[in-house]
């Protein structure tokens, strides 16, 4: 790594620049002079490297790949305090907050391994724009919109993998040092990552990938001034060349915003398991197996209770929770609209609510996985999840005695 010059130092800030090919690309576009900078989020090289370029070049615009959301989240202070996880249960939002922390939590792992705080490129992006007086320019598609169309984009079948590769990330120990993040951000390794990720999952790879790339080529390309530089990660480099490259088409940009309504299917299907189960014992006491349908009441109330209970007791829930899940699955899981899991929640809540300190110390706590059983809002999720697999996986075991009434 190169010594950071101070700001003024012309000769050494051309030096370095020339060190800096693998991480900044130079382009013509239309006029205009812009360079991307490919980063890696926990790496200090990638932060001095921003510095260094943004001294040597005085753009008039820095761009930086923040959606409005991320880019609050990484300049202001969380004031948990203001968060009422009641209300988010309410409002069957827990998912999103369950993907939320994970992703916290896994970027205070990942950042803990190099010591960089994860984004901090982009905060020294838009501090030395400050400084220089130039426009910082948010160029990233609004999170929310490419989470929503990654899942609804995603075949059914597919889905199940994604979630298990989103825990999978949460729960890896994998270390990383400045080293690796440095091969990786050479352009042939993060093409070989792509490709693969295109080949397992190329829905998501579209949308979390290539549908940005055109989204933040059309923003960099039309961003006020003519000496532009773009603080990027790079695996959005080689997409973000290819499509500045281009032609600009901002149609094609305005469309990967628009969310997809659910499918039909989507909205059908979890009321077909439920309807297939009433109508089983519906039909085994319309024939008269009167047995045969109370040996199959009691499994499912047994199986499901205990399943969803075990959930509980697993997540450390308080004793009254776990009883509530063991009574509720077994009605829940005929219901589509509310789950064992949310009442579980909702119950644990009530019963052991998290302080604001917890709240505060949420990200900190689950970046190792031995935390979520200590903190009390992460304790919430794990009921929540815990529960609700309890009861899905209870629901396929207490076919078995379902099949007798209509054998």
């Amino acid at each position: 790594m190169t010594d950071t010059p101070q700001p003024g130092d012309a000769e050494a800030i051309v030096d370095a620049l020339d060190n800096e090919e693998a991480d900044v690309t130079r382009l013509e576009v239309d006029g205009k002079e812009i360079l991307l900078i490919g980063t890696a989020h926990i790496s200090q090289e990638s932060v001095e490297t921003v510095r260094r370029v943004l001294d040597a070049e005085r753009p008039d615009t820095v761009c930086v790949e923040l959606d409005p959301e991320r880019f609050k989240a990484l300049t202001q202070e969380q004031r948990w305090e203001d968060l009422d996880i009641l209300e988010v249960i309410k409002k069957r939002q827990l998912t999103f907050l369950v993907a939320r922390l994970g992703l916290m939590g896994f970027q205070k792992r990942m950042g803990s391994y190099t010591g960089v705080k994860p984004g901090a490129e982009m905060s020294a992006a838009v501090e030395k724009a400050d400084e220089l007086g130039a426009h910082v320019e948010l160029v990233d598609r609004d999170v929310k919109a490419t989470l929503l169309r990654a899942w609804r984009l995603t075949p059914l079948w597919r889905r199940s993998l994604v979630a298990f590769s989103l825990v999978a990330g949460i729960f890896d120990t994998g270390k990383v040092d400045e080293e690796e993040l440095a091969e990786l951000r050479q352009s042939h390794n993060i093409t070989e990552i792509l490709d693969e990720m295109g080949e397992a999952l190329p829905s998501v790879k579209g949308v979390l990938v290539d549908e940005r790339d055109l989204y933040m080529a059309h923003r960099i390309r039309n961003a006020p001034g003519d000496r532009i530089v773009a603080v990027v990660g790079a695996a959005h480099v080689p997409g973000l060349v290819r499509y500045l490259e281009g032609v600009d088409t901002p149609e094609a940009a305005d469309a990967v915003t628009y969310i997809p309504p659910k499918s039909k299917i989507t909205n059908i299907l979890p009321w077909l398991l439920p309807l297939i189960v009433i109508g089983l014992f519906a039909w085994g006491l319309i024939r008269g197996e009167t047995d045969a349908a109370q040996d199959a009441m009691v499994a499912w109330i047994v199986i499901n209770g205990s399943l969803s209970g075990l959930g509980a007791l697993s997540a450390l829930a308080h004793p009254v929770t776990i009883v509530v899940a063991f009574l509720a699955a077994p009605i829940t899981s005929l219901i589509p609209v509310i789950g064992a899991g949310w009442v579980a929640a909702f119950c644990q809540t009530l019963l052991a609510p998290p302080t604001v300190d917890d709240m505060e110390r949420a990200g900190d706590d689950i970046a190792e996985w031995k935390g979520w059983w200590k903190n009390r809002l992460a304790r919430i999720i794990l009921v929540f999840i815990f529960c609700s697999v309890g009861s899905t996986i209870a629901t396929f075991v207490a076919f078995r005695w379902l099949i007798p009434l209509v054998t």
